[in-house]
């Protein structure tokens, strides 16, 4: 018998995950259990369609990925930013255009 690391009950030798606890006790199986948690929304898939819809709205999923490292974070916030920066300013551009060609049949009139 052996006392678990996380929480001192004293478990099997031979056991990989805490009865009492539920922790598992080498970290090869805590990676694999760690990947098998991923919740839904932070699934790329998921990511990748919410920033398709909603944009810059999207980018707390980014942040707050848990295996996400901070560099791929800024880069990929810088990226949504400036697309959505280019974006805006195309969207208004058309409104401008549209604007001067309501005008432009106003004066036909």
């Amino acid at each position: 018998m052996k006392k678990c690391p996380f929480c001192a009950e004293e478990i099997q030798d031979e056991a990989i995950k805490c009865k009492h606890c539920g922790e598992f006790l080498n970290a090869s199986s805590r990676a694999g259990a760690s990947e098998e948690k991923t919740t839904w929304y932070f699934k790329k898939s998921f990511i990748f369609i919410a920033l398709l819809c909603v944009g810059p709205l999207a980018l707390p999923l980014i942040w707050w990925h848990p295996h996400m490292k901070p560099a791929w974070k800024i880069g990929l916030t810088i990226l949504i930013l400036i697309l959505s920066w280019i974006l805006f300013q195309m969207t208004m551009e058309s409104i401008h255009t549209l604007k001067e060609y309501y005008k432009m049949i106003d004066t036909i009139r």
